[in-house]
């Protein structure tokens, strides 16, 4: 990096610096990551629909989430199921050193963004034309370990 202070330095070369950088934080980080998401794009269902769904698990606890998403009948709570299997998976992996059982995880955030609208046209009476919008959504999902953050939390307010 002493090299970087001194003389002119190309893009690349500093944001190839940058990356490496950032590698070597994120593996000394590695196990105190906390909070992990996934998200699913252009789920071609009205985003009204699923945010009914999300709604309904937003703050519970990954098991008690898993159970109410298997047994709901709601088409959309097949696929945010999906989405909070895949948040867990990306958990263990950021998480390798602790063990998922000890882990009390829970649902941090869920967000239902609007995506791309598909416009078509239905024909009507006498000639017209009445546009229906066929609606699709981004779904985002961040979980977290409450047991993680009860310990972070006292050591923030000692460093302040």
């Amino acid at each position: 990096m002493e090299a970087t202070d001194n003389k002119k330095v190309k893009k690349s070369v500093r944001i190839r610096l940058a990356k490496e950088a950032k590698k070597e934080q994120d593996s000394a980080n590695s196990g105190k990551l906390g909070a992990t998401g996934a998200s699913l794009r252009n789920v071609p269902t009205a985003p009204r629909k699923m945010r009914l769904v999300a709604d309904m698990i937003r703050g519970e606890r990954v098991n008690v989430a898993l159970n109410l998403l298997r047994f709901d009948h709601k088409h959309a709570s097949n696929t945010l199921e999906k989405v909070l299997l895949s948040a867990i998976a990306n958990w263990q992996q950021k998480n390798e050193e602790i063990n998922i059982e000890d882990a009390d995880l829970y649902i941090k955030e869920v967000f239902v963004d609007s995506g791309r609208i598909l416009k078509r046209l239905r024909t009507a009476p006498q000639g017209r034309a009445h546009r229906i919008r066929k609606r699709s959504h981004h779904v985002s999902m961040v979980i977290d370990d409450r047991n993680r953050t009860a310990e972070v939390t006292p050591t923030e307010t000692e460093n302040s």
